[in-house]
């Protein structure tokens, strides 16, 4: 394919790992340059800024990728090959992806073609640019454990109760009292909330100004540095790939906040009520999770079990940090007021052809609004076409002026963007005619979930299909669907109507 028939989208990366590398403007200015000189129209750009390329963790990559199969573009332009990928087998997988798109791969700065010397080039360029990856990650590696094996500081932010001073954990010790006292007071049989409630009442704050919530403080009572234990490299919930033998622990490395009787007898607490929580709440599933919110601070509302016998829907702000003072909803009263709608108001027979006619009447306009902005678009492609041809004339009657250059550059930017826009609609699908019979079968499967299924997990499932959310105020609970129909079956009803949603006065 000859390069003045090349479509091409750029892709530009960069990696906060490696300050010395190219900054996304100066790969996109070296691809804009080259796409320029070699005469090839760059319609779309792609990129990625502070991600690895080791992962596929590359949003805009991947959306290029998904991209290719379109035939927006024919060409990949990057600045260099590890702007790519660092990784051979995702080079291979991905560009094998573009070859049977028909879309090629070119580098700026690596011109490479299809002989056979240029394919083992390449192939030594992509295993220097993996190694040169995998050995920075080594030496930062290297660094941080030479750092630990001396119990110094290794960035981030301090466990609350230390302040850093040259690089060495010291005790803060207005934070300490707190740290002492969210261990005694778990020791002694207090819960999360009452906790919070004393931390509050006394003043103290997180290490980074905020109220306790129940995450902080479980936090801290996990934390073996408090007992002077040095550790580094341990991991986190996101990060499972710590082999144990990297795992660096030093004991009495660091001056300790609490001993290691009291931690452990909180370690054993915790325990215990870890496994008890687990079988008070195995049996019981809340159907309305994630979708029931409170009306006061706009927190969403989670399962609670209150004194061990009120089962309710509780703010998770006030459960947190108790600074929120909406009150509890019984969670038996509130599904079952929830499902009586959800019945009387959308699965009813009488709905399903209402449904329908409102569906498809709704699919033609959206139908007819792409045809009316393809139309458009089209028209201003024209007229673009247009501008730019008057240019290339008046130069060629020797008419140039040096803002022609800058006029033109702008107008072929605004064509390719014009052109990707059509080819996107055209290639999106028409949606298809819905029949009353369809939305029936639908209705019938759920209601019979819904109502006779012993499995509240499948319940569930169904209810988040329909309940757009669930809003609870001291007074009221209002449930809005994502459509119902009015009491007198007569006009099928959005939310975004305004109509007022079902209420149930508390």
């Amino acid at each position: 394919m000859a390069e003045t028939e090349l479509r091409a989208a750029a892709y530009a990366r960069y990696s906060s790992d490696n300050q010395r590398e190219e900054s996304i403007e100066a790969q996109l200015r070296a691809i804009k340059e080259y796409c320029e000189k070699n005469s090839i129209q760059l319609v779309k750009i792609y990129t990625d800024e502070a991600k690895s390329a080791t992962t596929d963790d590359r949003p805009a990559f991947l959306q290029m990728i998904k991209d290719s199969s379109l035939g927006l573009f024919n060409a990949v332009i990057v600045h260099k090959l590890d702007r790519f990928a660092r990784n051979r087998y995702d080079s291979a997988f991905y560009r094998r992806q573009l070859k049977k798109n028909g879309v090629r791969l070119i580098s700026v700065l690596e011109q490479l073609d299809d002989s056979p010397e240029s394919i083992i080039l390449e192939s030594v360029l992509e295993g220097m640019a993996e190694y040169y990856s995998k050995n920075l990650a080594r030496e930062v590696m290297k660094g941080l454990k030479e750092n630990a094996f001396q119990a110094k500081f290794n960035g981030g932010i301090p466990p609350l109760g230390y302040d850093i001073v040259n690089g060495e954990y010291v005790i803060n010790e207005k934070e300490a009292e707190a740290v002492r006292l969210i261990f005694e007071l778990y020791a002694q049989g207090y819960g999360y909330r009452q906790i919070i409630d004393e931390l509050n009442l006394r003043g103290y704050r997180t290490k980074k100004g905020n109220p306790f919530s129940k995450n902080s403080i479980h936090e801290i009572l996990k934390n073996e540095k408090y007992t002077g234990k040095y550790i580094f490299n341990k991991g986190t919930k996101k990060n499972h790939r710590i082999v144990k033998e990297d795992v660096i622990v030093i004991e009495n490395a660091i001056p300790a906040i609490i001993d290691e009787d009291l931690f452990k007898k909180v370690q054993e607490k915790m325990e215990e009520r870890k496994i008890t929580r687990g079988a008070n709440s195995a049996k019981r599933v809340y159907l309305l999770s994630g979708l029931v919110y409170c009306g006061l601070c706009g927190s969403k509302m989670v399962g609670c079990l209150s004194r061990g016998k009120y089962v309710t829907y509780r703010c998770s702000r006030k459960d947190r940090t108790k600074q929120c003072t909406n009150r509890d909803i019984n969670k038996e009263k509130v599904e079952a007021f929830v499902i009586e709608e959800l019945n009387k108001r959308i699965l009813d027979p009488k709905v399903a052809p209402i449904l329908a006619r409102l569906l498809n009447e709704e699919n033609q306009k959206l139908n007819r609004e792409k045809a009316e902005e393809i139309t458009f678009l089209k028209k201003r492609y024209k007229e673009v076409e247009e501008q730019m041809k008057n240019i290339v004339e008046a130069i060629a009657q020797g008419m140039f002026q040096p803002i022609m250059k800058e006029k033109m550059n702008e107008l072929e930017a605004m064509r390719n963007e014009l052109a990707y826009r059509i080819k996107e609609l055209e290639n999106k699908k028409e949606t298809s005619f819905i029949t009353p019979e369809m939305i029936l079968k639908i209705f019938e499967k759920d209601r019979e979930i819904i109502n006779s299924s012993k499995d509240p997990h499948e319940i569930k499932e169904v209810l988040k299909n329909y309940i757009k959310k669930i809003i609870v105020t001291p007074d009221e609970i209002k449930c809005e669907f994502y459509f119902w129909i009015g009491d007198d079956f007569r006009s099928l009803l959005v939310a975004a109507s305004g109509f007022e949603p079902p209420t149930l006065r508390v």
